[in-house]
């Protein structure tokens, strides 16, 4: 039985690429298709030579070509986009309007050169929109706060996006503690970021997207910026990344009512703040700040998290070494629920040493059940109102 080259092309534009998560025939992505007696041969355009996630497509092309009729054996084969494909491709990924008959990847060869990562992968074109305060977009902004340091902000952002992710969200993070970055190191990311021409595509682990400026600093050089520096490079993070369209994009912000803060106030107005404190009465005086702060910003203030409630010991009971109460006393002054108890738990510190968060590492866990509990309660919640003055009515 021969086969069916159009069969096969339509399958294998169906393929989601794994990086990108959209199809291959709308990336442009498809190249040439041939078959020989029993033999396909497809060619894949890749928009770099370098390209992360690589063998999982080639898998995933042969998966999806292999059952068809007769079919014995399948070829997949790589190239590097040529300039203009490459030059749609980053349009489309943007999601700026694609002129009519616009190259594919299939239409004219391909280029087979070197790694294009680009010049200045950061720079900013001018004008052009933040996709998040879209009304239209189907993203909740979600802001993980907390008034100091220490009470493991970060880890509750990452373990949560995990939880998230698992629940089959599309999850990702950005990491805009821009003097304490950590969430690469929690994710155990190690590659750099794909950069397409001026386009940043964030890595992905464990189902969820991350951008960071620990990509761009290395671990011991100091991030010494004024607030002009830092607005513009939290502007570039969301405006010149691709992030596509996730349900979540969690926000592990910095302690305290800085710049990056009020940054984000502006930036991000319709993030939903998650404030996370520990029990002791201390902690919970300062993280009542930062939850003030950002209700001056008119950010909507959805509910306290509290850590390391407390450690349970082998013979199963729960020693307070923090206190107790820090996280009731905080919602009742902001008049919001306490959303999660999340105990301190050996595993839930070395995940974020190890690269292997504690929802990934030990599913079953007391912290990873807490951190299921609190993403069912935060998609329970639904998106925040956002009000404003344009919408009221006279």
């Amino acid at each position: 039985m021969s086969i069916d080259e159009t069969q096969v092309a339509a399958v294998v534009s169906a393929v989601l690429d794994p990086e990108l998560r959209r199809p291959l025939g709308e990336l442009g992505m498809v190249g040439p298709i041939a078959t020989r007696r029993k033999t396909v041969t497809v060619e894949v355009a890749l928009p770099v030579a370098h390209y992360p996630q690589a063998d999982e497509l080639l898998a995933r092309i042969h998966a999806a070509v292999s059952p068809l009729s007769g079919v014995n054996d399948v070829i997949v084969t790589t190239v590097v986009m040529a300039e203009e494909p490459r030059a749609y491709l980053r349009m489309l990924l943007r999601g700026d309007a694609v002129p009519m008959g616009t190259m594919h990847a299939q239409d004219d060869g391909h280029g087979h050169g070197g790694h294009d990562h680009g010049d200045g992968a950061l720079g900013h074109e001018e004008g052009r929109p933040n996709r998040f305060m879209d009304p239209k977009s189907p993203t909740r902004v979600i802001g993980i706060s907390s008034g100091k340091g220490g009470v493991g902000k970060s880890s509750v952002t990452v373990n949560l996006a995990l939880s998230l992710a698992k629940a089959g969200y599309d999850v990702g993070i950005l990491d805009a503690d821009v003097y304490g970055f950590s969430v690469p190191k929690m994710l155990g990311i190690t590659q750099d970021p794909l950069i397409i021409g001026d386009l940043v595509v964030p890595p992905t682990a464990y189902g969820v997207r991350c951008l960071s400026m620990g990509f761009f600093v290395a671990d011991d050089t100091p991030v010494i910026w004024r607030g002009p520096m830092l607005h513009k490079a939290l502007e570039q993070f969301l405006v010149d990344a691709y992030w596509g369209e996730p349900d979540f994009l969690l926000v592990d912000m910095p302690p305290g009512t800085g710049d990056v803060t009020l940054s984000l106030g502006q930036y991000l107005s319709k993030t939903e703040v998650y404030v996370v404190t520990t029990p002791q009465p201390a902690a919970q005086r300062v993280a009542q700040r930062s939850a003030y702060a950002a209700k001056k910003l008119k950010l909507a203030v959805r509910g306290v998290i509290e850590n390391m409630s407390w450690f349970t010991g082998d013979d199963g009971t729960r020693y307070e070494l923090f206190g107790a109460g820090g996280g009731a006393q905080l919602a009742a002054d902001l008049g919001v629920p306490v959303l999660a108890h999340v105990p301190l738990v050996p595993a839930l510190r070395a995940g974020g040493d190890d690269g292997i968060p504690v929802v990934a590492a030990d599913p079953d866990s007391e912290a990873s059940v807490a951190f299921a509990a609190l993403a069912e309660r935060i998609i329970g919640l639904g998106p925040a109102r956002v009000y404003r003055r344009e919408l009221s009515v006279n």
